[in-house]
This record gives structure tokens, C-alpha cells and sequence, in this order.
């Protein structure tokens, strides 16, 4: 049992590469809680995915035991967030389980919008930040400049931010100091009924649902009923753990720890993530405020290649789906890719995220088509539709008006790169909110349909200012616009994964361009395929690739011209047969080669 006034709770949060499981890696090794034969790089990047990519998905957390110079022992619990816009809702879960943050900023990059918005997410939760500038011994490391940047853009003092350098492990010793020192301790009454917060869960396959908790008051002993209050199931606990990277077995949790425990739960869907953990003979009197359940913002269906794996495939989505409480989904059918499943994320890089994890924890093969927004649609007769998938889109003259959702989106970029940025955004239809200055770098905020940015507004605005802009939004509503569905034919058959809603006067652009990248990706035929773009029934736009041919004259020399006149035209009734009852092949890499537009 630890004494309330010696535990520290704290999330470490800032923009994308400025250092954070680096500074964790260093905090960890300090302390000792791992042996040096086991130590390696990003230690609490525990995915395949995560060490590829060099990034981080899922918070995790860790316990430190720390000898303070003051001689007095503590206990530090250390939660690792993602930098990601994709992955803001983690950040958000970790924030409710610690009263305090590290704030770690480059102190050569400065603010990005980032850390603006993880900065907003720790202050309403309450927090005590200590700022920390990390990668002081670069050449281009400005920390004084830096130090004003933070007082400036975000208002918080950083006269006293602790300068460090995670990767060489210059200054640790002063973060760990300032975490004692600056941070408070939690809160909590030991004798009070149990009230805990449930942070995360996840399956594992020897020990089933193993689920992280926060306690807030009471204890939580091996052996006690508990019950959750959001389903109001009950379990009694076989084992409790704390995690020091791997799991130690601990007789109890009081208030104020963070650890996990099991409880012969088999299903990960009856642990909420942000649920109020109880005892089942004494609960407490009212939950805990839960989490908001996260918006998905992108939808697109997931396909199993192969019609005979959608069972694996259900199974795969249900397993994942526990472990990431921001991820939907629901069963839907196409008629061009059998039974499937219409998923939702909080944006594209969570559905990259999403598909390689399923295809590689999980060995399949997967389709993915376009991704797509819900619309609002409003029919004549006064209700109102959301529209999840395109091909679903009711006959037009039903339809009133159609709402897209807007977003306000925050830019930060470099003075230079200012006239390419502005332009972008005036290409996706937006509108200019608000331009401020920051030192050298320009503050831009936009009113941006959400379809716009979807597709790859990201990696585009990446590409004109050379990666070093930075990009952060948020939902503001919806708003009437002129939306039409554009449909693609290929043989004059739609091809219902390929549909999408565009706005009417850049529809023949978008047509023309899926048209032209089809041409290049479908094989030839034997015979002659017209690939459309339409709306409603009028085509607006079309390529054709011209068939196969065989040279049926060959065996013909001399004689006369009618020989070889038949020849040809009884080629050609064959061929006008084909095409009739021919299918078309369209490959899996042609779906996602010509969903990704190029401008």
C-alpha cells in the first residue's frame, strides 16, 4: 500500500516526433525498472505496426519506482500518448486517469498544432504541466525562442521548463525531480466505497479481457465481487497486476494507482472503456462522468477478398474492436463484393492503422473502398437521412437539400509555404476563418468541408510545404451544399464500390480523372470496355480501352477480299456477343489505386 501524498499520476503529451516514448524510454531506464539486457528503443511501442511506423497508437502505461534526492520514495505512473490527430481519443482516455503532464516540445521545431491541441485536451482535464524541451543538443535548438513560442501561443509560463535531451539522456534526472516536485498527488478516501475508472482493455489470449483501472476511492482487493455500472455485469477478480513494462502480481490497488487486473471476462464489448468499476455489495453512490463516446468521422466498407473468410473477418473486427473503443462497425452487402462490413475511424490514418492490423494479426486479405463522410440528408417530406454510404443515396426526387459536415482546421506553416497552404485550401472549398503570427510561422484557420480533407488533403499539404506544416481539426456541424453522387460504369454496369458524393461543379474534374487512372489500371479484354462517370443518368465523362484483337485473316493469301471480309465480320459478331455477356475482370490494386486522388 502506497501513501496518497508519495504516487504520481502523469501523461507525457506533444505533437508527433517531438520525443515522447524516447523520454519515456529514458524515464524507464533511470529508474531501473527494467534490466538493461532488456531494455531497447521505444519500449512501450509494443505493436508491430507501432516500431514500424514510428509511431504511437494505443497509450500505455507503466509504473516507476522513484528514490527522490530528498531521500523519500515514490511511486511515478507514467502514461505514453499518441501525437496523432487520428488518435486524439487515446489521448483524451489517458488524460482523465493523472493529474499532470509533461509537456515535451522540440526545441528546435517549436509549437505545431499538435501540441496545441494536446496542451487544451491536459487543461480541461485539469492538469498541473511542466514543459520540457527535448532535443536541446541538436545545432538548430533555439530554447529561448521556444520559451516565448509556448507563453505566446498557448499562455502557459515556461521560464522553468526543464531542458533536456531524451536521446542522450542529458537532463532526466531534473524531469524526474520536477515531476515530485511540481506535480500534485491524487486525491481519494481509502474508507469510501469503491469507485474506479475503467481506462482501457484489451484480449489476450491466455488470460482473456485484461482491463487497465484507475481507482479513485476504496480498494480494490484479489478475490472482491465487482460490478460494472454502465451494464451492470458482475465478476469476481482472480488476478491484479501492476505493470512495471511486464505484469507483477499485487495483493491490492488503492486509491490513486493505476493497474489491471482479470476477472474471467470473455467478451472485450462488456467492458466500456470510461465505465465506473464497483463493489457488488457496496457500490458507490453515483458513476463516475464517462468518457463522450468517440465521433467517427471516415467510413468505408472492408471487404474480405476471398467470400469464404468473412467469418475470420467478423471475428478479426469484434478482437479489435475491443481493443480500440473509437473504432464502428456495422454488417453491409454490395452486389460487386459480396458480404462485408462498414467501418467507421476517427480519420484515414486510423483506417491504414485499422486494415494492416487486421491483415496482419490476422492473416487476411481485405478490400477496402472509397472513404466517405455521413451526409445529412433531408427528403421533401421533412425527415432527415444519414448517409453512410453513397451507394445508399435515395432517388433524387425525394431529396430536398443534402448537408456535408464541416470542420474547422488549424494550420501552422512556415512564413514561405504560406501562399501554397492558402491555396490548397482554396481549391477544397474553404473558407478563411482567421490568419495570426507566431514568430516566423503563420497560425491559419479554415472552415473546411470534412469530404475535402478526407482523401488526402493531409498528405498534400505535407508535399507543398516540404513536411513541415502542421495540422490539426475539429468537427463544427453541418451545412447545406450542392452534393451530387457521382457513379462509375464500367461495361455499363455501376461499380458500387467506386461510387462517391462529390460537389456538382467539380464532379466532371473527379470524373475525368477516375476515368483516365481506370483506363491505365484495368487489363485489356477481348473486347472493348467503355468506362463512364455519371450522374443520375447523364454520363459526364468516358474513356474506352480498346479490345484485344486476334489477327483472323492470317491463314487467308490472295484469293478474294469477301474471304477475309467474312472472316472479320464474323469476328465481329463474336466480339459484340462478348461484350454483351463478357464480365469484367477489375483487379484489387485498380479500387485503391484510383481512390487516391492526385489534385
Amino acid at each position: 500500500m502506497t501513501e496518497l501524498s508519495r504516487i504520481r499520476n502523469f501523461s507525457i503529451v506533444a505533437h508527433i516526433d517531438h520525443g515522447k516514448s524516447t523520454l519515456a524510454d529514458r524515464l524507464i531506464q533511470l529508474t531501473g525498472a527494467v534490466a538493461a539486457r532488456d531494455m531497447k528503443d521505444q519500449l512501450l511501442d509494443s505493436m508491430e505496426i507501432e516500431r514500424e511506423r514510428g509511431i504511437t497508437i494505443k497509450a500505455n502505461t507503466v509504473r516507476l519506482d522513484y528514490t527522490a534526492r530528498d531521500g523519500r520514495g515514490y511511486v511515478l505512473n507514467l502514461i505514453d500518448t499518441p501525437g496523432h490527430v487520428d488518435f486524439a481519443y487515446e489521448v483524451s482516455r489517458s488524460m482523465r486517469a493523472v493529474e499532470g503532464s509533461l509537456l515535451v516540445v522540440d526545441a528546435s521545431q517549436g509549437v505545431e498544432a499538435q501540441t496545441l491541441a494536446n496542451v487544451y485536451q491536459a487543461l480541461d482535464a485539469g492538469h498541473e504541466i511542466v514543459p520540457v524541451l527535448n532535443k536541446i543538443d541538436l545545432p538548430a535548438a533555439d530554447p529561448d525562442r521556444v520559451k516565448q513560442q509556448i507563453e505566446d501561443v498557448i499562455g502557459l509560463d515556461a521560464s522553468d521548463a526543464v531542458l533536456i535531451s531524451a536521446k542522450t539522456g542529458l537532463g532526466i534526472p531534473e524531469v524526474l525531480e520536477a515531476i515530485v516536485t511540481r506535480l500534485p498527488p491524487p486525491k481519494g478516501d481509502r474508507e469510501a466505497p469503491l469507485k474506479a475508472m475503467l481506462v482501457d482493455s484489451w484480449y489476450d489470449a491466455y488470460l482473456g479481457v485484461v482491463v487497465m483501472v484507475r481507482v479513485m476511492d476504496g480498494v480494490l482487493r484479489k478475490g472482491d465481487r465487482i460490478k460494472m455500472m454502465q451494464t451492470g455485469a458482475a465478476y469476481g477478480i482472480d488476478k491484479l497486476a501492476v505493470l512495471r513494462p511486464q505484469m507483477v502480481d499485487i495483493p491490492e490497488l488503492g486509491p490513486g494507482e493505476i493497474g489491471v487486473l482479470t476477472a474471467s471476462i470473455k467478451l472485450v464489448r462488456d467492458t466500456r472503456v470510461g465505465d465506473t468499476i464497483t463493489h457488488e455489495r457496496r457500490p458507490c453512490a453515483a458513476p463516475l462522468p464517462g468518457f463522450k463516446p468517440a465521433q467517427p468521422v471516415v467510413f468505408c466498407g472492408l471487404f474480405p477478398v476471398d467470400a469464404a473468410q468473412f467469418e475470420d473477418l467478423r471475428d478479426a473486427i469484434e478482437k479489435l474492436a475491443l481493443n480500440d473503443a473509437s473504432f464502428t462497425y456495422e454488417m453491409e452487402t454490395s452486389a460487386a463484393l459480396g458480404f462485408g462490413f462498414r467501418c467507421g475511424f476517427l480519420g484515414l490514418l486510423h483506417l491504414e492503422v485499422v486494415r494492416d492490423r487486421l491483415e496482419r494479426e490476422y492473416d487476411l486479405d481485405l478490400i477496402t473502398t472509397a472513404p466517405s463522410v455521413v451526409y445529412h440528408v433531408h427528403l421533401r417530406d421533412g425527415t432527415v437521412r444519414e448517409l453512410h454510404n453513397p451507394a445508399d443515396m435515395p432517388d433524387l426526387t425525394l431529396v430536398d437539400h443534402i448537408e456535408e459536415p464541416r470542420i474547422k482546421a488549424t494550420i501552422l506553416v512556415p512564413d514561405e509555404y504560406l501562399g501554397d497552404v492558402l491555396k490548397l485550401c482554396q481549391d477544397r472549398r474553404g473558407i478563411q476563418l482567421e490568419l495570426t503570427y507566431a514568430g516566423s510561422r503563420a497560425m491559419v484557420v479554415y472552415d473546411l468541408p470534412l469530404n475535402e480533407v478526407v482523401f488526402d488533403f493531409y498528405d498534400r499539404l505535407k508535399s507543398v510545404t516540404k513536411g513541415y506544416a502542421s495540422f490539426d481539426y475539429a468537427l463544427t456541424g453541418y451545412r447545406e451544399d450542392h452534393l451530387v453522387k457521382m457513379q462509375v460504369l464500367v461495361n455499363e454496369e455501376p461499380v458500387d464500390a467506386l461510387s462517391m458524393m462529390v460537389h456538382r461543379d467539380r464532379a466532371e474534374m473527379r470524373g475525368r480523372a477516375m476515368c483516365e487512372k481506370l483506363k491505365d489500371l484495368i487489363p485489356r479484354h477481348m473486347f472493348k470496355i467503355p468506362i463512364q462517370a455519371a450522374i443520375g443518368g447523364r454520363v459526364i465523362a468516358r474513356e474506352t480501352i480498346s479490345a484485344l484483337r486476334k489477327d483472323v485473316t492470317a491463314k487467308c493469301y490472295g484469293g478474294d477480299a469477301t474471304r477475309k471480309r467474312k472472316l472479320l465480320d464474323k469476328q465481329k459478331e463474336g466480339k459484340k456477343k462478348m461484350r454483351q455477356f463478357g464480365k469484367v475482370e477489375i483487379p484489387q490494386t485498380a479500387f485503391i489505386s484510383a481512390l487516391k486522388m492526385d489534385g
